[in-house]
């Protein structure tokens, strides 16, 4: 591939992190994709033309960091249960967070939720279509908001995901990964790419294609159809010099607190038939907390099998009362908890 010193997108020529692209190597690039997408394509629901624009919109929320073969079930669901965005804002928050299960990060279901009362409210239930007005809704950024545009509506916007950028940066840049987030120079240069006929095509091929041929770890090179033409494999892969930062999980206080959230449902759960002044009785903070000499097996075994086996669980991973305490605190603070009195339970 060779790169012109003229640019045609506003970056100086000397960018060379973000190079300027012939369009003879640009369409080449776009068609081979496109066509490649017609046949790739998995069935993904929400990619039926009949679904809706507030099902692409959850789908999009619930795909952030998780992987599809996860979110398809917990999608169908959550589509049967709400419907629509009046749905959702209308239910109890802690059916909301229930039912979004281990997708993790459980603040997107309530910024979901929040979302979702604004257009139910504001907008007539209707999810905007341009991506300028779908990011001024609640916990919608700037990728989900131009994915929904473009996958919902068919507006022209460039989607710019971890699989979407790192294609791009390998057959257009020469380099294995991009960095952490896109920057506003990479988001202009990308904007050339997406074309101006098929845009929705493109948007969900080169997404497909970098979760499926051109992955992060084991890229398949030898069968890529755009072997020939992409600049890092031409150029024999180089790697990056600085290693990707990984997240680290076990023994750390995201895990603990996924652990209390767990308890706090199962508690949920299994008083869901309980008459509703119990419902929301919740899990004494003295059995979160308390030193493991003192602990009242009898008082665990009271909550149910289903709660006492997380309750143990989350023990195992730190009996530190101190600590247990400041993250029962941040969920509290962060809207994922509530407690009354003595009791910590999901909120009403």
């Amino acid at each position: 591939m060779t790169h012109r010193t003229t640019s045609q997108t506003g970056i100086t020529p000397t960018d060379a992190a973000f190079p300027d692209v012939p369009e003879a190597d640009i369409a080449e690039v776009r068609a081979t994709i496109i066509d490649w997408f017609a046949t790739a394509e998995r069935p993904l629901p929400w990619r039926d033309p009949e679904t809706t624009a507030w099902a692409v919109l959850v789908s999009e929320i619930m795909s952030q960091q998780t992987p599809v073969a996860r979110v398809e079930p917990r999608w169908r669901a959550w589509m049967a249960k709400w419907p629509t965005p009046a749905d959702l804002a209308a239910a109890p928050t802690a059916e909301v967070l229930h039912s979004w299960d281990r997708l993790g990060y459980p603040r997107r279901a309530l910024r979901l939720q929040e979302a979702a009362r604004v257009i139910a409210e504001e907008r007539d239930n209707r999810v905007p279509e341009t991506a300028a007005e779908l990011e001024t809704l609640p916990g919608i950024g700037s990728y989900t908001a131009a994915a929904v545009a473009s996958f919902a509506h068919g507006q022209r916007t460039t989607v710019l995901d971890t699989n979407v950028r790192r294609v791009l940066i390998r057959v257009f840049a020469g380099r294995d990964r991009p960095s952490t987030s896109p920057s506003r120079r990479e988001t202009q240069w990308a904007e050339q790419f997406v074309p101006a006929v098929d845009h929705v095509r493109w948007n969900a091929g080169v997404m497909e294609f970098g979760a499926l041929v051109c992955t992060a770890r084991s890229p398949k090179c030898d069968d890529c159809p755009l072997a020939e033409v992409c600049a890092w494999n031409r150029s024999g892969r180089p790697t990056s010099a600085t290693k990707p930062k990984t997240q680290k999980w076990a023994g750390t206080d995201r895990q603990l607190r996924g652990a209390i959230m767990d308890v706090l449902k199962a508690r949920h759960e299994e008083t869901l038939d309980e008459a509703a002044d119990d419902r929301h009785d919740g899990v004494p903070f003295d059995l979160l907390t308390a030193p493991t000499a003192a602990l009242d097996e009898d008082m665990v075994e009271s909550l149910g099998t289903a709660t006492s086996a997380k309750l143990r669980r989350m023990r195992d991973l730190s009996a530190n009362a101190e600590r247990i305490a400041r993250l029962a605190g941040d969920l509290v603070s962060d809207g994922l908890a509530a407690r009354h009195g003595d009791r910590l339970s999901l909120p009403r």
